[in-house]
């Protein structure tokens, strides 16, 4: 079963609907499986989601530990992160909209070896995390959208394992500065030379010497962390074929894009929850 992609515009919003504190305005934005969800399981997660912010390096959940919630990113990036017992530590999945924070939970466990926390702020929808489990056990069709993301993301990684070793650190740099741009509401963003050093697995210095690299070739504008893409195209050009196949694996997996909409499912954004 996989079922389409809804990002429809949503309503004007009326004088007595405020945004909770803290939270900018994202109505043309929402998670990409809540819109993946039928009415009916929609519907009854809905209750129970709540929006929050993301702020930078703010933890999601630890290493060892139960997951007490889950989060439905709206933009932002959140890190996958393995820490090693001498204290070393290495990025090794990202999720931003197209995702859930807590896939452990999907796949009946409470807790994992990493943790989670917040690479490029944003805003999501958090959920109590034994709320989800039973709803999963409830619905096999919102069991199955999981299950189809677990897969998708897991790709993602196997794909990133496989890039890291064959590709040069332009096309890696160029395909990360993509998934990020994919998730952000606008081509200008924060990303910190030290998360792009955990992407990449290379030292601070040649992220300076990439990002420089890109700069004067007019592909970006990098300072003091913040990022604008300047030419999308020809930064496409210039990224390894991993970006393209990452996305299409989403596609082949969660259905439709935000270029082929559907248009009967009411939309899902974080104005309406809450």
């Amino acid at each position: 079963m996989a079922q389409s992609l809804s990002l429809r515009k949503p309503a004007e919003r009326g004088a007595n609907q405020r945004e909770p504190q803290g939270m900018p305005n994202r109505d043309r934005r929402t998670n990409r499986l809540l819109s993946l969800l039928s009415d009916e399981d929609y519907q009854r997660l809905r209750p129970h989601l709540s929006p929050v912010v993301l702020d930078y390096r703010k933890s999601l959940y630890e290493a060892s530990r139960p997951i007490e919630h889950v989060y439905f990113p709206i933009d932002g990036v959140a890190s996958l992160v393995i820490t090693t017992s001498d204290g070393h530590s290495a990025e090794v999945g990202t999720i931003g909209s197209e995702g859930l924070v807590g896939l452990p939970v999907c796949l009946g466990d409470r807790d994992a070896p990493s943790a989670v926390y917040v690479q490029v702020p944003g805003t999501a929808l958090k959920m109590d995390a034994r709320i989800f489990r039973g709803e999963l056990d409830r619905s096999p069709t919102l069991n199955l959208v999981m299950l189809r993301y677990a897969h998708a993301f897991f790709n993602q990684v196997a794909q990133s394992a496989a890039c890291a070793h064959l590709h040069r650190l332009e096309q890696r740099c160029c395909r990360w500065l993509l998934m990020t741009r994919d998730r952000m509401p606008s081509d200008d963003f924060l990303l910190t030379q030290e998360f792009l050093g955990m992407m990449l697995g290379v030292r601070r210095t040649s992220v300076t010497d990439v990002m420089g690299s890109l700069q004067k070739a007019g592909l970006v504008r990098y300072r003091r962390g913040h990022v604008s893409i300047l030419n999308h195209e020809a930064l496409q050009q210039r990224a390894c074929e991993c970006y393209d196949i990452s996305k299409l694996e989403f596609d082949r997996l969660l259905g439709d894009t935000s270029s082929a909409p559907r248009t009967d499912k009411a939309h899902r954004s974080v104005s309406e929850v809450g």
